[in-house]
């Protein structure tokens, strides 16, 4: 499949902060491409290098085959943008924000544009200053939408929204995917909206590049399991394959990584016996990988 976005061996420091450190992906066309990760794990640096407002100090980035930075222009016409502070001109009414931004791209849909007004129930009349927090959301996604554009960068779109709001957002994130298959990257720290709606997950964690795989297959090589061993342990004993761990005494909740049933053989091989087995959600494979990460580096 054609690639929308390449990143390679990407680093990018703050003085001294490492915000990446040799991160490499791809994201194909039509896919939905979630960012995952704490806050300062290097999601925001990373859109910020896709719009080309950063360079990265080692490694290469392209989108459409061109480096954002060095192509401005020709890459970022194909780029729909929605940032987390929406960062819309307050004394403007959003009818004034339609015409301004409708300058900067030759294939502005007026049609389309106007469907989304409705839709997003906007009143071409309003003042931005006057619009609530959802609403300035609906409008900036309409400015990044209208001209139809090839690649949605979302960063942290429904952020302080109310759950009416995100569900509209997301809404279009899916429609816009199914029915025009666009190209979305969804960075956000709501992972149940994330879930609901990629297709690929890349989890950061400090700048690293700690998991990146299809959501498919995260629910495939991930398992949650209630177990009782044969005895009461003040901890549970060490299995490669367990992220994550529960509990006390004779009972515990663990979470592993790998095929589920060489997972399950690890556990029973230990004289346990399992209660319960669920697929466990991105929300609970992310704090089990941070939880193991921070065990990691304790350790070293």
């Amino acid at each position: 499949m054609e690639s929308v976005i390449k990143v390679s061996h990407v680093s990018h420091n703050y003085g001294k902060k490492c915000a990446l450190d040799d991160v490499s992906f791809e994201v194909q066309k039509g896919r939905v491409f979630g960012l995952v990760g704490e806050n300062g794990a290097g999601k925001t640096t990373l859109i910020k290098h896709l719009l080309g407002s950063l360079c990265p100090d080692q490694g290469e980035i392209t989108l459409f085959g061109s480096e954002p930075s060095r192509d401005p222009a020709g890459v970022l016409a194909r780029i729909g943008y929605l940032s987390e502070d929406r960062d819309l001109p307050l004394w403007m009414r959003v009818k004034e924000l339609m015409r301004y931004t409708r300058a900067f791209y030759a294939d502005w849909d007026e049609d389309y544009a106007q469907q989304l007004l409705t839709k997003f129930r906007l009143s071409p009349d309003a003042k931005i200053r006057n619009l609530s927090r959802g609403e300035k959301a609906r409008a900036g996604l309409l400015m990044a939408l209208a001209h139809r554009p090839e690649l949605l960068l979302l960063d942290e779109p429904s952020s302080g929204l109310d759950a009416v709001s995100r569900s509209d957002i997301l809404g279009v994130v899916v429609r816009s995917v199914a029915e025009e298959g666009r190209t979305v990257v969804f960075s956000s720290h709501l992972l149940d909206e994330v879930e609901r709606v990629v297709d690929d997950v890349a989890m950061f964690n400090q700048g690293h590049l700690e998991l990146l795989m299809p959501m498919e297959e995260l629910r495939a090589t991930h398992q949650r399991r209630v177990v009782e061993l044969p005895e009461g342990v003040d901890a549970f004993p060490e299995l490669d394959c367990v992220l994550h761990i529960e509990g006390e005494g004779r009972e515990w909740a663990v979470v592993c990584h790998g095929e589920a049933d060489a997972t399950r053989q690890q556990l029973e091989g230990l004289g346990a016996r399992i209660l319960d087995e669920t697929t466990p959600s991105l929300n609970t494979v992310f704090i089990a990988r941070v939880h193991a990460n921070r065990q990691t580096t304790t350790n070293a």
